[in-house]
């Protein structure tokens, strides 16, 4: 059953989600609201990094960085292969940014809080990045552990393989796992190993890429409603 809007619509549907034994939550765009343009920094970053790496002008970097987004998952993976980038290097360049615009948000870190459950960050960001996100939401002493580009070996999501390394590294039955994504084509690979899978709407064009399919369990364009009402829902 796929449920839409910004509460679980139905007691069953609650109660389901609310037996989960693991959480895994997606970073960026999801654990704080994309109306922060948060990610619109990293996107710059990113093509004045390949302005500087490549020596191009700026149309003809952020061309290269779209094209290696789209045939590698992530324009890391593309510099990498393509031009031998050190990730470190690119990871700490592109994720030198402000964090003024990311509100902290205490009713998600009370929903968290209420929410049963261990919790994971999967992210294809850094862990540095991670953590200085979730500590300005307020919510990092909620999560267990961040699972981030680099624990993958730098292979990004919706690469299957690196659900299962998730699944394998963190003792996650995916049956009894709920995974919470902005970018609906992510959700395919949970989906496919029993995950329930929520999406997190937003106006990102790239994100809502998949959402229509039925590995899309439940939508919500407000997560922290959304969890707000499911921790208060009744056995």
């Amino acid at each position: 059953m796929r449920s839409t809007g910004n509460s679980p619509n139905t007691p069953l549907a609650g109660a389901c989600l609310r037996d989960a034994e693991v959480w895994i939550f997606d970073l960026d765009n999801t654990l704080y609201p994309a109306a922060s343009r948060l990610f619109d920094q990293v996107d710059r970053n990113i093509t004045r990094f390949i302005c500087e790496r490549l020596d191009l002008d700026w149309d003809d970097a952020h061309k290269i960085q779209k094209s290696y987004f789209r045939e590698h998952g992530t324009t890391m993976r593309g510099m990498m292969s393509n031009h031998g980038t050190d990730p470190d290097d690119f990871l700490a360049f592109v994720h030198d940014i402000d964090l003024a615009a990311v509100p902290r948000d205490d009713r998600l870190d009370a929903a968290l809080s209420r929410l049963p459950g261990r919790k994971i960050v999967f992210t294809n960001g850094s862990v540095d990045h991670a953590q200085r996100v979730m500590e300005k939401v307020g919510v990092a002493e909620h999560f267990e552990t961040i699972f981030d580009i680099v624990a993958s070996e730098f292979t990004p999501k919706p690469e299957p393989s690196v659900y299962q390394q998730l699944i394998d590294s963190h003792a996650i039955r995916p049956e009894t796992a709920v995974m919470v994504e902005d970018m609906a084509r992510n959700l395919e690979p949970a989906a496919a190993l029993g995950m329930t899978c929520v999406w997190v709407h937003t106006e990102n064009a790239w994100g809502q890429e998949g959402s229509e399919n039925d590995y899309v369990h439940h939508v919500t364009d407000d997560l922290t409603g959304w969890l707000t009402d499911l921790t208060a829902l009744k056995n």
